[in-house]
């Protein structure tokens, strides 16, 4: 009986190191990994964004599409932006006001004035538009379709060279900040008016969390407990 159950004790510990083999992101022999992460990794990479704008005076201002073209690139910028946003006019009489104009506009949609950049340019070929521009950042992976290994052969058990990349692909077409994929984000400061109220309610015996509304309710099911 012993031995039986020695016999039994070295299957079970075998087929779970066995299960855990299978389940681990390892190479299979081919230069694949079954990781599809591994196999087709995103990249991020800093990429210019600019948008050009028609301006003829401070007075005139801009046409509302283009303003509305304006506040939604700011809009970008803020959520997606690293480091300064630039404002580059064509250079002549009217450049300092140019850029008076739209260095307070941006300022106006919460730029910090610190991290708005000006100065001019030559207006090649006619083109007098104010160009507005910062270094945002895309993910990106590498090209699907490779097909060269038979899906059909499957005797090795072995990973498709395409195995993983459109879901990479939709990993990097989705995430709203590429950033994330460097590192994490720093924390944000703490909200000093909350915490003050939370301490003194505690200090009076009171209850500290927030107030929930009539909407925000909970009930547990009673489905099932009859």
């Amino acid at each position: 009986m012993s031995k039986l159950m020695s016999l039994l004790r070295f299957a079970s510990v075998a087929s779970v190191m066995l299960a855990g083999s299978c389940a681990a992101p390892i190479n299979d022999g081919t230069g694949l990994s079954q990781d599809g992460a591994i196999n087709h990794p995103i990249t991020v990479e800093p990429h210019f964004e600019a948008i050009k704008l028609p301006f003829s005076a401070p007075q005139a201002g801009l046409m509302p599409d283009d303003a509305a073209r304006f506040d939604a690139f700011v809009a970008e910028y803020l959520d997606r932006g690293n480091g300064a946003i630039s404002i580059s006019v064509p250079s002549g009489a009217d450049a300092s006001a140019a850029i008076d104009y739209f260095g307070e506009r941006l300022a106006g949609r919460g730029v910090p004035r610190g991290r708005i950049l000006v100065g001019t340019h030559e207006a090649a070929g006619g083109d007098s538009r104010v160009e507005i521009g910062y270094v945002g950042f895309v993910a990106r992976a590498d090209s699907c379709g490779d097909w060269s290994k038979s899906l059909g052969d499957t005797a090795d058990n072995g990973t498709s060279p395409n195995f993983g990349c459109a879901v990479q692909h939709n990993v990097a077409a989705q995430i709203a900040d590429p950033r994330d994929l460097i590192g994490p984000r720093s924390e944000t400061a703490a909200d000093a008016t909350r915490r003050n109220t939370v301490l003194s309610n505690y200090d009076k015996g009171k209850v500290t969390a927030s107030d929930k509304t009539q909407d925000q309710s909970v009930k547990v099911s009673g489905v099932g407990n009859q």
